[in-house]
């Protein structure tokens, strides 16, 4: 049995990937925004052990949030799986971009890491002078770049700790709408794999997968120096250090 943290598991994907893993036998912890969504969100996925509140819009509560897991003890995996999509720059930024972050920063390294990102971040931009000055013009796009950025540089400073990126597909959730094409189980299946399964190609790290095949991705994300000064601004702007292996 795996110990699983998921963020955004009140509703969406993090909600079905949270549903599967309690099927299988694991010990799942939820995220919600509020209080109230964090009950709602245990009425709906019966058998996760709690749920831990924090607004990732929030930098104090996304630190908070941290100390709210490492207070349950190491966990096996960590999902990022929270994300906003039609809302201002700096409320992406802060969600999409800084709290995968702080919180990988922050929580006492699992085994394995995901990281959600999308196919979209292919239409992004680094753009990384943005991070001080201009958050308004950071994209969705911009901040699934970021997610990849991040889970690329995790997997090469961090060789202990498995780390992969997953495009979910553009599936019929409440963010990508009723009208989206691709297979809704398919769009949860590749991260509850990478979080527990035992299949060598799952505990491969530093790649980008999609339907547990890997994909082509931004080129921007291999560049290990611009990744190192993603790594530098992010930690500039929030005060929180990207801790040595």
């Amino acid at each position: 049995m795996a110990k699983i943290f998921i963020t955004g598991s009140a509703d969406g994907l993090g909600q079905l990937s949270a549903t599967s893993l309690v099927s299988q036998g694991h010990d799942v912890v939820l995220h919600a925004r509020t209080a109230e969504r964090g009950r709602e969100a245990l009425k709906k996925v019966k058998g996760a052990s709690h749920v831990l509140t924090g607004d990732l819009s929030n930098l104090e509560e996304i630190k908070q949030l941290a100390d709210q897991v490492n207070a349950l003890g190491l966990f096996d995996a960590v999902i990022h799986n929270a994300g906003v999509y039609q809302t201002s720059g700096k409320e992406i930024f802060a969600v999409n971009t800084l709290a995968p972050y702080v919180l990988t920063c922050l929580i006492q390294k699992p085994k394995r890491l995901v990281y959600l990102s999308s196919g979209m971040h292919l239409q992004g931009r680094a753009n990384l002078d943005n991070f001080k000055t201009n958050v308004d013009r950071i994209s969705y796009s911009d901040s699934k770049l970021h997610v990849l950025m991040l889970s690329m540089a995790v997997a090469r400073k961090w060789p202990q700790v498995c780390s992969n990126a997953v495009d979910p597909g553009w599936v019929p959730t409440r963010m990508g709408g009723r009208g989206a094409p691709d297979d809704l189980q398919k769009g949860y299946e590749t991260q509850t794999w990478l979080a527990v399964s035992d299949d060598d190609h799952a505990k491969r790290s530093g790649r980008y997968l999609y339907h547990q095949k890997e994909r082509r991705h931004h080129p921007e994300a291999d560049n290990v120096a611009l990744r190192e000064r993603f790594l530098s601004v992010c930690q500039e702007v929030t005060g929180v250090l990207f801790p040595q292996p």
